[in-house]
């Protein structure tokens, strides 16, 4: 039991980084938490106009997912998603953002490719579907999350399978705003103002 601790632990920490917050204060942009939506994330980077510095966002978010799994991998499955579970919990509760992070969309596309690369296509092309049919950003990751855990049962395991649905019912936690809005038709469009 002391590997999946100590790679969730890691993972935790890795998941942390807030990229966003750095990224944004290195460019000058001033803190992102004041910036659109609030949300510490590569989409809410984008809002301050600056494409090179949501990239690197989002390349930073994707990218600690992927580093924390694949570190973890060497110890089996059990610890490569007990190290996703970590780098998620770490990018939605940083420590050092008084627990407020992002909504975990690019740590968990990481994640997903580091524990089976399939499962991450599987998921690209459910989210660029549901994306152009519904034209809600959204709504697209929701339905990610939610198909996640099937795609992880053809092609993963079923540890990865049972890890997924905990990551996909976190994603829907950390869009219960977009929920809300969805519900009562105030969800914008991908490219239309809120």
């Amino acid at each position: 039991m002391i590997i999946p601790v100590i790679a969730f632990a890691a993972g935790y920490a890795l998941g942390s980084i807030p990229f966003a917050f750095i990224v944004t204060k290195m460019f000058g942009l001033g803190d992102i938490r004041q910036v659109g939506s609030g949300n510490v994330g590569a989409t809410n980077v984008l809002r301050t106009g600056n494409k090179l510095a949501a990239a690197l966002t989002f390349v930073g978010d994707v990218g600690k997912g992927v580093v924390a799994v694949l570190i973890a991998k060497y110890w089996g499955d059990d610890a490569a998603m007990a190290a996703a579970l970590g780098a998620f919990t770490g990018h939605i509760f940083p420590v050092w953002l008084n627990f407020k992070g992002g909504k975990g969309i690019a740590t968990c596309a990481g994640i997903l490719a580091a524990l089976t690369p399939m499962v991450a296509l599987c998921a690209a092309c459910t989210w660029l579907a549901t994306a152009v049919i519904t034209r809600i950003s959204s709504v697209a990751a929701l339905v990610t999350a939610a198909l996640a855990p099937f795609y992880m049962l053809v092609f993963g395991s079923t540890t990865y399978a049972i890890g997924t649905t905990v990551l996909a019912a976190l994603i829907f936690i950390t869009h219960r705003e977009n929920i809300a809005r969805l519900a009562s038709g105030q969800e914008p469009k991908i490219g239309q103002k809120k």
